[in-house]
């Protein structure tokens, strides 16, 4: 019997490892299953991007839009913007786009920018492009009003004052409101000034120019001459603009400013020669004041002299140098004199 059930015994290991190998072929198909369908999943959100971009003939690996995630750059934007330069005739590789938008500048806005340069023979490469775009400046906007020239007003209406105030040399004021007419220049937008620089020297160019005319009545006649004398001294210069062209939009007639200035120095004159008057007066009191002091100190001494008379008197009667007659001889002297000065002062 167990010769007999040997072989049986055999078969029916061989049929329990059949099943435990088949156990972990299905096991491991499924694993396999598994990973397979969620590198699928991972794949799928970029192979969407990929076909686009194989359609569009710009060309991106799925392997570059995995390293773009992983690298935290939205793969979505490198590739569309990728694609939009591709169909302009224009061709930026991904790591540029990469580089740049990891730098911290605006992809989309430089290659629409870099688009509407191309299309408008605007020499503008990627370099240049993107250091205008770092430097916090909109490239799109400056492409936009280098082709299309944008208007300024001068004085600004952001500001607190309406119009441009000068004074020609016969003392009349003007006052006046200039446009100004630009258009970008892309080769000195790096490092070129701003609107407020072309504002303030337009402005300057205004005054400076309405000072150098010898009568207002000039100005109002041609006030052409104003926008050409400012346009003819380069304001431009180390701007990010080009002017066009400078117009007087509006002039009106202001205050009489020499009239004004005459009248305010009349009265600071006035009013210097009535201070100069006062000081003699109180100089010319003073001096009074000095002289009755003087006049008060020299009857002061007088009196101290007369003082001194009797005690000389008394004196001399007792050293016996004169004598009761002379005396009384000097007294009736002083009398008669008295008596005549009297009589004389009340004659007269």
């Amino acid at each position: 019997m167990h010769v007999l059930g040997y072989p049986s015994r055999m078969t029916n290991s061989f049929i329990l490892a059949a099943d435990v190998l088949t156990v972990f072929w299905m096991v491991g198909f499924g694993v396999v299953a598994i990973i397979g369908l969620i590198l699928l999943i991972m794949i799928s959100q970029y192979l969407q991007l990929w076909l686009q971009a194989f359609l569009s003939g710009a060309r991106v690996s799925l392997l570059d839009l995995i390293m773009m995630r992983l690298r935290k750059v939205p793969p979505s934007a490198i590739v569309l913007n990728r694609i939009m330069a591709k169909k302009a005739g224009l061709e930026v590789p991904t790591n540029l786009l990469e580089a740049h938008y990891m730098a911290g500048g605006r992809v989309d806005r430089v290659i629409r920018a870099m688009i509407a340069a191309d299309k408008a023979k605007i020499d503008l490469g990627w370099d240049r492009a993107t250091s205008i775009d770092l430097a916090g400046r909109d490239i799109l906007e400056a492409v936009k009003t280098s082709v299309d020239p944008k208007v300024i007003d001068c004085p600004s209406q952001s500001g607190t004052k309406t119009t441009v105030d000068a004074v020609a040399q016969d003392g009349i004021q003007l006052r006046c409101k200039a446009r100004v007419t630009v258009r970008t220049a892309i080769s000195r937008l790096v490092g070129g000034a701003t609107e407020e620089t072309i504002i303030a020297r337009v402005g300057e160019g205004i005054i400076a120019t309405i000072g150098a005319s010898e009568s207002h009545k000039v100005v109002l006649e041609q006030p052409d001459r104003i926008s050409k004398t400012v346009l003819a001294k380069g304001l431009d210069s180390g701007t990010s603009f080009e002017i066009l062209s400078i117009d007087i939009a509006e002039i009106d007639v202001g205050e009489n400013i020499g009239a004004n200035l005459q009248t305010a120095q009349a009265e600071a004159d006035s009013k210097r020669f009535q201070a100069m008057a006062e000081q003699r007066r109180a100089a010319a009191v003073a001096q009074e004041a000095e002289y009755q002091a003087e006049a008060e100190k020299n009857r002061a001494l007088v009196v101290l002299a007369e003082a001194e008379v009797p005690k000389a008197i008394a004196e001399a009667l007792r050293t016996g140098k004169i004598g009761v007659m002379d005396l009384y001889r000097m007294n009736n002297m002083q009398a008669d004199s008295e008596m005549r000065k009297s009589i004389g002062s009340s004659g007269g």
